[in-house]
């Protein structure tokens, strides 16, 4: 009884720690809306879907929430102003997933989590960062991270855009199918009803649709939903 009262309270530490680092990451990146929590629990009821492993589920939602812990250590000016990046800061902004990486080791997220941090922002078709991994070489639960963390950005407002409608965050989502994101994660997510985290933000004032933006290589490699 003592040993699991002991490993219940570090479990419960250890959770209220990663949430603080969620609202962090949050606030620097001035999301109007908790945005890795949200995150956690979409990517939760994707992997659900998919039958995921309890232990694997809740390295998932602990990556979520540590996600972007990266660009808080990077402190960037840019990630928080208005506007669109140079090509000099998307070059840099690139390295937020592996230092990310380095944060969740510090944090102490087991090596699990330290991989969905790192491999976040990896593309279904492989041109993604740090690695260019793709299809299922990305593991599982990354790609449903990918995903979730794509919607939830797009359906919140930041500094540089109001948020999109659920329905044209799902024509965004569906249109970068098999480029970006695994068709089969795209699937679940749109099947999914009576989730609150899935409902958007969007104001009827501040309505926007986003265009993918291309150039003479195919899709840019940041999304429509990245500045």
């Amino acid at each position: 009884m003592p040993l699991f009262s002991s490993n219940h309270e570090k479990d419960g530490a250890a959770r209220e720690a990663y949430l603080d680092l969620a609202a962090a990451a949050d606030e620097f990146e001035q999301y109007a809306n908790p945005h890795a929590v949200r995150i956690a629990a979409i990517a939760d009821k994707l992997a659900e879907a998919f039958h995921m492993a309890p232990q694997d589920r809740k390295s998932l939602r602990t990556a979520a929430r540590m996600h972007d812990l990266g660009e808080v250590a990077m402190e960037r000016e840019y990630i928080q102003r208005a506007g669109s990046l140079t090509d000099e800061e998307r070059i840099d902004l690139r390295r937020h997933p592996v230092i990310g990486e380095q944060e969740a080791a510090r944090a102490g997220a087991d090596r699990d989590v330290q991989l969905l941090v790192r491999w976040h922002h990896e593309w279904w078709n492989g041109p993604g960062y740090p690695d260019a991994l793709s299809q299922n070489e990305i593991p599982l639960a990354a790609r449903i991270l990918r995903v979730a963390d794509a919607y939830a950005s797009l359906t919140d407002a930041r500094p540089y855009r109001p948020a999109m409608t659920e329905d044209d965050a799902r024509i965004q989502i569906i249109e970068r199918a098999a480029i970006e994101f695994d068709p089969a994660v795209i699937s679940v997510l749109l099947s999914l009803e009576d989730l609150e985290e899935l409902r958007s933000f969007a104001k009827p004032d501040e309505l926007v649709v986003a265009v993918p933006q291309t150039n003479d290589t195919g899709p840019e490699l940041f999304s429509s939903f990245m500045k």
